[in-house]
C-alpha cells in the first residue's frame, strides 16, 4: 500500500487503480489519522483538526460521518463485512496500516535525513540519489486547501523538508561537477524559499562551480537587496565569507570550481527558518528534526521499505 499526502490525497494497492480522497475535512482527517496511526489520535483533537475554526452544534455525529468516510477509503479490496483498519480504542482512533504500508512524507523525511548523512560522510552520489528520491516524492504541497493550525505546522514541516532536500541534491551536484543540476536545484530552493540565505548560497556555489563568478557574485548582492528591503537585515557571516571568498578568488578567465561542501551539521533540534538547514556552504546542509510537537509525525519506517532513488516501492 502506498499513502500519498502531498499533491492528490492518494492511496494504491498493489495491481489496482490509485484511489482519491475528496473533501477538505476527510483528506485531513485523514490524514493525521495516518501520521499518528502509532499512538492513535483523540476524538476532540480530531475534531479540532477537521474544524478548527470552531466546532458544529452537532460534532460529535458529524466526526463520526467524517471518520465513516476515512474508514471506508482505507479499506483493503477484497475486505469482508465488518472488518476494518480504523477503530476506535478508548477515546481514540487508531489506524492500522499493512506492514508494508509506505506514505510519501515518511518516505521523504527518511530520505533526507539518510541524505545528509552521506553528504557528511563525502558520498555525493547517495546523498544526491537520496535528496532526488525525497524530492519527488514531495510533488505537491500538504493539504493546501486546510488552513487549521495542525495542517499548517505539518505543511511548514513538508516544506523544509522539500527546501533541505532541494539543498542537499545541489551542493551534492555542484560536488560532483554537475553544474546544470546543481543550479537547477538551487534555483528550485530559492523560488520556494525567497529569503532563506542557505538557497541563495546554493546558488552561488553551483554558479561557481560551473565557473561562472560573476554570476555567482550577482546573486550574493540579489540575496543582499532581498533582505535589505523585505527584513531590513544583512546577509549573516556565512554567505558574507562566502562572497568575499569569491571576491579573493583568481580572475573569471582562472576560475575554478569552490571546494566541494564539508560534513554535514545534523540539527539536534528544530531548524531556524531564517537560516535554514544549511549553517553555512562549508558545513553543508543539516538535516531538520522532526518537532516532537507535531504529534510524532514522520515515524521513522524499518529498512527496506522505501526507494533511494525515487517514489516509495512496495514490498514484495
Amino acid at each position: 500500500m502506498l499513502i500519498r499526502l502531498t499533491g492528490l490525497v492518494t492511496v494504491e494497492h498493489e495491481g489496482a487503480a490509485p484511489q482519491h480522497l475528496s473533501g477538505a475535512q476527510a483528506q485531513v482527517a485523514f490524514a493525521r489519522l495516518v501520521l499518528e496511526r502509532f499512538a492513535g489520535t483523540g476524538r476532540d483533537a480530531l475534531a479540532d483538526t477537521v474544524w478548527p475554526d470552531g466546532l458544529p452544534d452537532t460534532w460529535a455525529s458529524a466526526l463520526r460521518s467524517v471518520v465513516s468516510r476515512v474508514r471506508a477509503f482505507v479499506a483493503a479490496p477484497g475486505q469482508g463485512p465488518g472488518a476494518t483498519p480504523l477503530v476506535s480504542q478508548g477515546g481514540r482512533y487508531v489506524l492500522r496500516l499493512p506492514a508494508d504500508a509506505a506514505v510519501d512524507v515518511e518516505v521523504a523525511a527518511s530520505a533526507v535525513g539518510e541524505a545528509g548523512e552521506a553528504f557528511g560522510a563525502g558520498a555525493y552520489p547517495v546523498a544526491q540519489q537520496l535528496a532526488a528520491g525525497a524530492i519527488a516524492n514531495l510533488r505537491g504541497s500538504f493539504l493546501p486547501d486546510h488552513d487549521g493550525e495542525w495542517a499548517c505546522g505539518v505543511r511548514d514541516h513538508v516544506d523544509e523538508l522539500r527546501i533541505c532536500a532541494l539543498e542537499t541534491a545541489s551542493l551534492s551536484a555542484s560536488a560532483l561537477g554537475e553544474e546544470h543540476h546543481a543550479l537547477r536545484w538551487a534555483e528550485e530552493a530559492v523560488r520556494r524559499a525567497p529569503f532563506r540565505e542557505s538557497a541563495y548560497r546554493c546558488r552561488m556555489a553551483a554558479l561557481a562551480a560551473a565557473g561562472n563568478r560573476a554570476e555567482a557574485l550577482r546573486c550574493y548582492q540579489q540575496l543582499r537587496q532581498v533582505l535589505a528591503e523585505e527584513l531590513g537585515i544583512d546577509p549573516g557571516p556565512e554567505s558574507q565569507d562566502m562572497y568575499l571568498s569569491l571576491l579573493r578568488s583568481p580572475a573569471p578567465a582562472a576560475d575554478a570550481p569552490l571546494p566541494a561542501p564539508g560534513p554535514a551539521a545534523v540539527a539536534v533540534a528544530g531548524a531556524a527558518p531564517a537560516a535554514g538547514p544549511a549553517a553555512g556552504l562549508a558545513a553543508g546542509p543539516a538535516v531538520p528534526a522532526v518537532d516532537p510537537v507535531l504529534m510524532g509525525i514522520f515515524e521513522p519506517l524499518p529498512p527496506g521499505r522505501w526507494s533511494r532513488s525515487g517514489p516509495p516501492v512496495r514490498a514484495a
